[in-house]
């Protein structure tokens, strides 16, 4: 029997996978794995048992990752799983950001009390709420995942010229691309043509405040700028400035700080993006999967801290994990022990991922336990798991 602990309210559309050889709840004692959603698990203590970690979500920040990758436990997020709820949340902005439709509203209901001069009023003030259409303006998009490429491919569908910049693109992601995105080799082609910009990738070392003064002077006049995937990517002063100044039109973002509120020409939500019920079915769903398939046959299926690998069973064998530093001579050694163990390995996979590596072997004969005691003493091992 498996034991789930659940930090936060996971979506029963997902802990009903489990099925009946696993248990959970949020009060779970020594887990197996722990399903969390925004919870903060720093500073918690691990119990040597647990084996998995997974986040309802795409964001890790709140899981202690690199600690759980020294420790063997593998960590889990669900990319995708909220794109579609992130990707109309994007379109909103769009038209949010161009039409002046917030202001719009709030100014409408000044108007209570006005009696019959309210249809008059209406036809006097609307002009002061007048904004571009979408239609046949240019769109860039930086970041081309899983959210990116929705948001280019539907902004296509409604008559934007659509242009993608991403230098890590997927062939996968390449797939789902429609031909129609023209695809920017710099950034600086897409802050030089594109009429609005949207931006759709992580906050990291090298792309934190990399929306400032130096690259918004870079943008055309009026440029229009969104930002549903972390606060961190703008400078929040640089950008009041341009807002200021007119070089920016509208700002639209999840992400407000207390500078932006009250800003005319910001559009700021309460980080909304995934707020949906489909959303968190969706991920919830996943989480379980990848779980499942880590505690059942060992497969890693998006970890953000070790290697993706999938294996199909070999039929009558016993499943070796190994969780090992990305060290040379690593998979002679396990071969060789195997071998002094009378083991036969019917099948074998090894993937590395910086400074960590993960090794299955499928394998039949000998004393395999006796071979997973001896690969847990060796140093460059992180953690071995049998699986039967």
């Amino acid at each position: 029997m498996y034991k789930i602990l659940c930090l936060n309210k996971i979506s029963p559309t997902g802990t009903k996978r489990f099925g009946e050889s696993y248990t959970f709840s949020p009060e779970m004692k020594n887990p197996d794995a722990i399903l969390v959603r925004s919870a903060s698990m720093h500073g918690m203590d691990f119990e040597d048992n647990l084996l998995a970690i997974a986040r309802a979500g795409a964001g890790v920040n709140n899981v202690p990752v690199e600690d759980c990758a020294k420790k063997g436990i593998a960590v889990f997020n669900t990319p995708g799983a909220n794109a579609n709820a992130v990707k109309e949340l994007v379109l909103c902005a769009l038209l949010l950001a161009s039409r002046k439709i917030a202001p719009a509203m709030d100014w409408v209901k000044t108007l209570k009390g006005q009696g019959a001069e309210v249809s008059k009023l209406v036809e006097k003030g609307k002009s002061q709420f007048a904004g571009p259409e979408i239609q046949g303006k240019t769109l860039g998009v930086v970041g081309l995942g899983a959210i990116g490429i929705l948001v280019a491919n539907a902004a296509h569908s409604l008559g934007m010229e659509v242009y993608g910049y991403d230098p890590f693109l997927s062939v996968d992601a390449a797939w789902r691309l429609s031909r129609s995105v023209h695809r920017s080799m710099s950034l600086d082609e897409i802050y030089q043509n594109c009429d609005y910009i949207t931006l759709h990738l992580p906050a990291t070392a090298e792309t934190k405040g990399m929306i400032n003064g130096e690259t918004i002077g870079k943008m055309k006049d009026g440029a229009r700028l969104l930002n549903f995937a972390r606060g961190e990517l703008v400078d929040s002063a640089a950008l009041l400035e341009a807002l200021e100044s007119g070089k920016i039109a509208a700002y639209a973002t999840d992400f407000p700080t207390d500078g932006m509120l009250g800003a005319e020409n910001v559009i700021a939500l309460p980080h909304l993006g995934a707020s949906t019920p489909e959303s968190e079915d969706n991920c919830a769903q996943m989480a379980v999967d990848q779980i499942k398939e880590y505690l059942e046959n060992g497969n890693i299926i998006n970890s953000v801290n070790l290697p993706g690998l999938t294996m199909s069973r070999e039929p009558g064998t016993s499943r070796m994990c190994v969780i090992h530093r990305n060290v040379p001579g690593a998979i002679a050694t396990f071969t060789s022990v195997c071998g002094q163990a009378g083991i036969n390995i019917e099948n074998m996979q090894s993937k590395s991922r910086g400074e960590f590596a993960y090794t299955v072997l499928d394998v039949s004969g000998g004393d395999v336990a006796s071979a997973a005691q001896s690969l847990e003493n060796l140093d460059a091992i992180i953690r071995v798991r049998v699986i039967h």
